[in-house]
């Protein structure tokens, strides 16, 4: 079995799904013998939040105010710019492998000037922008690599259906022992810290966003909060380099239009740090996750193996891997049926039954299992090429 080589490569440093998929990726490929590097844009200087075994360099990311086309583009450069001369004085890698539009873009421009003969991208799922430049990013990034990855049916069946691309697909996986073992002192401490004293408690984890279907989770909410006065809802997380204030502010003006306090019935406490993301699961009474669109869904796998009952959107992805007895599938679109399942999904019999029933999804989605199909495909590609 060949020794490779590769390098992978994310647009950031924090914990966004697609990233958080590379580090588990890169750390499975190293178990498994290979040799891993992660290069990754580092906009504040700050790395990675938690050590890895494998290499890592951080490519500096310089601060863009023109624009969001200007930020993708000097992104894309800075990233070609450090490979040219990295690859000046590093071993060659067997595989160059993006995990994102603009650190594909990189590799294409590289093999454009004759740098590189091939490279990869996995595609999470597919945007549709309202900017030429950047729709013309994604398709370039989906058209040109010599092979595309991607985590779940769906978007295998969308990249088939839309650029004739066949599509291996190597899902997300999760590290179950790492979110079910969590101290109750930590678990207390960052309750204290967050202000988490209600009961229920709700966790969303992903940020203010459209796809993330946020406002109509705050209308639920605000239904919800009718009988359960004390309740709270935590949405975590949010880093993102596409710019959705307008939706934001709709957010914004729903929380107040609702008489939501912030602080109190609803806390937003930002990126939560990679250490207190178990702690942060095990704060909770129950995961909800109405999103209209991911590439997989990696959050909820976690908030599995932390032993909550999870509820999401009844649509592909999700129905691949959950069935609803191991989620409470709903409507995204409708607010009241939102609001429903939350109510539902607390009930003590119904929670104890969502948890039992879902912990048999775990042994299925394995980051080991998903880089030994990475490793297969790797191999299958540059045994082909020598040909």
């Amino acid at each position: 079995m060949m020794a490779l080589r590769i390098a992978l490569l994310t647009y950031s440093t924090k914990p966004r799904g697609s990233v958080i998929h590379t580090l588990e990726l890169a750390e499975a490929l190293h178990d498994l013998g290979r040799f891993v590097c992660i290069y990754a844009l580092d906009k504040d200087g700050s790395g990675f939040q938690r050590s890895l075994k494998c290499d890592v360099k951080l490519i500096p990311a310089a601060p863009v105010t023109s624009g969001i086309d200007a930020l993708i583009q000097q992104r894309i450069q800075e990233f070609v710019d450090y490979f040219k001369n990295d690859l000046l004085h590093t071993q060659p890698y067997d595989c160059h492998h993006a995990q994102d539009c603009i650190s594909a873009n990189a590799l294409l421009s590289l093999k454009q000037q004759g740098i590189l003969s091939h490279f990869f991208r996995t595609v999470h799922h597919i945007d549709q922008f309202n900017s030429p430049y950047l729709q013309a990013c994604q398709e370039h990034s989906i058209r040109e690599p010599s092979l595309c990855f991607c985590v779940s049916y769906l978007w295998q069946a969308e990249l088939k259906k839309r650029y004739n691309i066949d599509a291996p697909r190597v899902f997300n996986g999760v590290n179950s022992k790492r979110f079910a073992e969590v101290s109750e002192a930590a678990i207390a401490s960052l309750r204290q810290q967050l202000g988490l004293s209600g009961s229920p408690i709700y966790l969303a984890i992903g940020g203010i966003e459209p796809r993330k279907n946020s406002i109509r989770l705050l209308q639920a909410f605000a239904d919800v909060l009718i009988d359960y006065p004390s309740a709270q809802l935590m949405i975590a997380g949010g880093a993102t380099l596409f710019d959705y204030q307008s939706y934001r502010d709709d957010f914004f003006t729903q929380v107040k239009s609702l008489g939501i306090k912030i602080g109190e019935s609803l806390i937003l406490p930002g990126v939560i740090s990679d250490a207190d993301l178990p702690a942060l699961y095990h704060s909770a009474d129950a995961f909800v996750f109405p999103s209209v669109k991911e590439g997989w869904g990696l959050v909820l796998l976690e908030a599995i193996a932390a032993g909550l009952p999870i509820l999401t959107a009844n649509q592909l992805p999700f129905t691949e891997f959950l069935n609803d007895t191991q989620a409470i599938l709903v409507d995204p679109n409708s607010a009241a049926a939102i609001a429903q399942a939350m109510r539902q999904m607390i009930q003590p019999d119904t929670a104890r039954s969502l948890i039992h029933h879902s912990q048999s999804i775990l042994p299925h989605y394995t980051w080991e299992k998903s880089a030994k199909i990475h490793i297969s495909e790797y191999q299958t590609f540059l045994e082909t090429a020598k040909v």
